[in-house]
């Protein structure tokens, strides 16, 4: 298949660089989402390479305009990250410009688990840019509104140089 390992990652065509499937890591559990660092990066690539794991992929024009094109790669993207929202607490409802994500159900036992771990913040960092720069803006509008409703909530865990972050982010 052409393209990219990215490209064919997101196609289920190729495993990362663990032998890891998109499916197989979509089905981590919490403790698994929480305490393995080398995932995030294929969920949600950047352009630049990663410092937490020399393997994961590095974001080419060429992908980038593969996301914007496909209305199939964009959609599995949005499954990547409708298992981070629930790794959150989060969840997302709508779609395009009518996308919203709010706190979902289990909101407070998820939050205890990621709002002191400042990793934590870096991977939503990861995840707003990535979902901007490949075409679901409208999401990552969404989940930055979120988090800016958490913040008012969470200043002992979120103060103003994440949300700064977070803000640039998603206008990538």
């Amino acid at each position: 298949m052409p393209g990219s390992v990215l490209l064919r990652f997101y196609r289920r065509a190729w495993d990362d660089h663990r032998g890891r499937s998109l499916d197989a890591i979509r089905a981590f559990d919490t403790e698994r989402l929480e305490g393995t660092h080398d995932f995030i990066q294929w969920l949600f690539p950047l352009p630049e390479p990663s410092g937490a794991s020399a393997h994961a992929p590095i974001l080419s024009r060429d992908d980038i305009a593969a996301f914007l094109a496909d209305p199939a790669l964009r959609d599995e993207l949005r499954k990547s990250l409708d298992v981070m929202l629930a790794f959150y607490g989060l969840a997302r409802s709508g779609s395009g410009e009518e996308t919203a994500i709010a706190r979902g159900a289990n909101y407070a036992t998820r939050s205890a688990e990621w709002l002191d771990r400042p990793h934590n913040f870096l991977r939503l960092s990861r995840i707003l840019r990535s979902l901007a720069l490949l075409g679901c803006k409208p999401e990552a509008r969404a989940l930055l509104a979120c988090l800016e409703e958490i913040a008012k909530e969470n200043g002992w865990a979120l103060g103003s140089d994440t949300l700064s972050y977070w803000r640039r982010a998603a206008a990538s």
